[in-house]
């Protein structure tokens, strides 16, 4: 077991006093999402998972989510549509725009105007529903393709404004935005969802992933995710077309 698996092991020493805490984890049907929702369901909480159908080019990823949250276990997931593909602007949601298959600087156009601002308002809104303390993204800052909605300024800043914006705050519970992935290679984020029995093999990562959920290997997740499984010295379950 990963010496980061143990660390989470350590945190959730206290689950028995959070099996009745409610969780919030944005589940996209990715490798980084569902890292996430082992870690949320490792530390005991009952989980509410949130997907988002927002025009994006690869559908098959809320498939996965689905099938995902249908094998963990959760209490309730919801899938909420979005018009943001009506928006353009990104690669991911405007079909006249290709999918870079090679490494570029600066941020790519794959980035979602915004997405992660978005998804996490519909996430606050839900925890003041639910009563969660909680809501689990799984954001990377290490192995990432630079999207600003990433870094942990950005989700300090949204924390920030959630202990303004929200009733919870307001009677003196808080809602946490918790990122365990986000300082993580993607080695050792592989490494920690298999210490946690995560099958890999469900996961859609691939930008422009087919209708069957099979990857290009060669955008930028995909690089990303094969660099992630040599480096862990694991072998890699995506298929590919």
């Amino acid at each position: 077991m990963s010496t980061v698996t143990n660390e989470i092991g350590a945190r959730s020493g206290t689950a028995a006093q959070l099996v009745s805490k409610n969780a919030v984890v944005l589940v996209s049907g990715g490798l980084d999402s569902t890292t996430c929702l082992a870690i949320a369901r490792a530390q005991g909480y009952t989980i509410y998972a949130l997907s988002f159908d927002y025009g994006q080019r690869s559908s098959s990823e809320l498939q996965a989510a689905r099938n995902i949250t249908a094998a963990i276990g959760v209490a309730k997931h919801l899938v909420i549509p979005l018009g943001i593909g009506a928006l353009g602007g990104s690669a991911l949601t405007d079909h006249g725009l290709s999918v870079p298959e090679e490494e570029s600087e600066g941020i790519p156009i794959t980035y979602v105007p915004a997405r992660n601002t978005i998804f996490l308002s519909y996430a606050l809104a839900l925890a003041e529903v639910i009563e969660a303390r909680a809501i689990f993204i799984g954001v990377n800052a290490r192995d990432y393709s630079g999207y600003p909605d990433c870094r942990p300024e950005f989700i300090q800043a949204f924390e920030n404004m959630a202990t303004l914006a929200t009733r919870a705050a307001l009677q003196g519970s808080p809602i946490s935005i918790e990122t365990p992935l986000i300082s993580l290679s993607k080695a050792e984020i592989i490494k920690t969802g298999v210490g946690l029995g995560v099958d890999y093999a469900r996961t859609v990562s691939c930008y422009q992933a087919d209708a069957d959920g099979r990857a290009c290997g060669r955008c930028d997740s995909c690089r990303f995710r094969k660099k992630g499984f040599a480096e862990a010295g694991l072998d890699d379950p995506t298929r590919y077309f």
